[in-house]
């Protein structure tokens, strides 16, 4: 979308997610708002939501402080913005990574595999924004917890969806309950991205991921 803000007014015309913002009568400068939120993802997955400053985010997103106040009310309103742009791309990504194709418990480890990776090295350093969310700001703000229990829901049933293939296509055994199974899988995922805060490689991932699996058998 392409906002042109004019002394205080807002003209919104349908386009692609960039926003044009214009600081004087002179012509609107125009950034990419999905890009300009990814690098905002990195710093509050790095800092934590409070230890994060406006500064901080306009550093990072390459803008100028007006054009970040121009386009988001406040620091709040770049997270929550920041948190639906991670949680959508994150989720086209898991999409691809575990495809259409296979039996339910390939699929399961495909799954285990795309947080295993996302869980070592410079990327699990950098941590996750949902785990983060749940630690540091869901008990004391209503809409970041609904947001992060929407998420965790999402994925669990995603995760009770492929127990389900396979327990149809019995690759995983009838007698395990498929829900509790689920949801411990989720425990596991999102203590992966914990774990991998503190700096892991990606051998011992791949250990974890090991073990995982033996658990549907």
């Amino acid at each position: 979308m392409i906002v042109s803000y004019k002394w205080g007014m807002a003209n919104v015309a349908p386009s692609p997610a960039s926003i044009s913002v214009s600081r004087s009568r002179g012509r609107p400068r125009e950034f990419d708002m999905n890009d300009a939120l990814d690098k905002a993802v990195r710093v509050f997955c790095a800092r934590g939501y409070h230890a994060t400053s406006i500064g901080d985010l306009t550093e990072a997103m390459q803008l100028a402080q007006g054009s970040v106040y121009k386009a988001f009310k406040d620091k709040r309103a770049v997270f929550l913005a920041a948190f639906d742009r991670n949680k959508a791309v994150r989720a086209e990504k898991l999409q691809d990574a575990i495809g259409a194709g296979g039996t339910g418990l390939e699929r399961i480890r495909k799954v285990l595999a795309f947080y295993a990776e996302a869980s070592h090295g410079a990327e699990g350093r950098q941590g996750c924004l949902i785990v983060g969310s749940a630690a540091e700001l869901a008990i004391f703000d209503d809409e970041v917890a609904q947001r992060v229990a929407a998420s965790l829901d999402r994925n669990e049933a995603l995760l009770a969806g492929l127990i389900r293939q396979g327990q149809a296509d019995g690759s995983i055994p009838a007698h395990l309950d498929g829900l509790a199974t689920a949801r411990m899988i989720l425990c596991l995922l999102q203590g992966m991205r914990v774990v991998g805060k503190i700096g892991r490689v990606r051998d011992e991932m791949a250990a974890v991921v090991q073990v995982a699996m033996k658990a549907l058998a």
